[in-house]
């Protein structure tokens, strides 16, 4: 064997090496590209899923869980493309059965009153990463813009009121304690609340109907009325507990004092 021949073949030897070595590294990127998309994709199902669990159900309209259900649905479709082991399959006949729920309006989900501070952050927190949500599907252009903008603009509306429920439960356990003065203020500040959503006609009734009451707390404060007595709630507390449950009947009423 002789010189060249002898180069030939260690060239061969080390082009192949080199060759065998380009093709374990894109296949090893590849690889880790697939499971990064896998895990996004995951994250992305179980952040909606999170949203759409733990939102009270007095704040998820059928639009807005629908919305979730499209995103969900969007994160399996993915999933099953990328062949990923996760149950996939359960996950989708899921979806499938709740999206049914919604259409067929039979998805009743659990009323949570927003008794404390923390409570109230924790709801704002959810509801700041569904508008978040919202903002990347229309960015992605997975929904129209009058879509985005009508639903992050009642998801704005959602974070004011998180804070006005606070702000009424404490009215009510001051009203209790016959501490008037301290329930005008807490309703003076659910009304301030509410009046950042000036163009939701929702929220315009309700920062009327707080005026009304506080009226109504003034008139009594001044009468010397003993509020720690009276057991029945007031016209404004029975209306506001089923505030967003009848989302229709308010616009009207609202629509009328106009």
């Amino acid at each position: 064997m002789n010189t060249t021949t002898l180069v030939l073949i260690l060239a061969a030897i080390v082009i192949a090496s080199i060759i065998v070595i380009v093709i374990s590294q894109m296949r090893e990127r590849a690889r880790i590209e697939r499971m990064r998309k896998i895990t996004a994709r995951e994250d992305t199902y179980n952040r909606a899923h999170r949203l759409l669990a733990e939102i009270p159900g007095q704040y998820l309209t059928s639009d807005l869980k629908l919305l979730l259900i499209k995103q969900m649905e969007e994160a399996c479709r993915d999933l099953a493309m990328l062949k990923s082991d996760l149950p996939v399959q359960k996950w989708q006949e899921d979806i499938l059965a709740l999206k049914n729920e919604i259409l067929e309006n039979r998805d009743k989900r659990s009323f949570v009153k927003i008794d404390s501070p923390e409570k109230s952050a924790y709801v704002k927190e959810l509801l700041q990463g569904l508008f978040r949500m919202i903002e990347s599907m229309y960015k992605s252009r997975r929904i129209d813009g009058p879509t985005a903008k009508a639903s992050l603009r009642h998801v704005l509306f959602l974070v004011h009121k998180t804070h006005a429920d606070l702000h009424v439960f404490q009215a009510r356990d001051y009203v209790r304690q016959n501490e008037i003065r301290k329930a005008i203020h807490a309703y003076h500040l659910a009304s301030t609340e509410m009046g950042k959503s000036r163009d939701n006609p929702m929220a315009m009734k309700a920062v009327k109907s707080f005026r009304t009451r506080i009226n109504e707390l003034e008139a009594m404060s001044a009468a010397g009325t003993d509020l720690s007595s009276v057991e029945d709630p007031s016209k404004l507390d029975r209306e506001w507990d089923t505030f967003l449950h009848h989302e229709d009947e308010w616009k009207k009423k609202a629509d009328y004092d106009d």
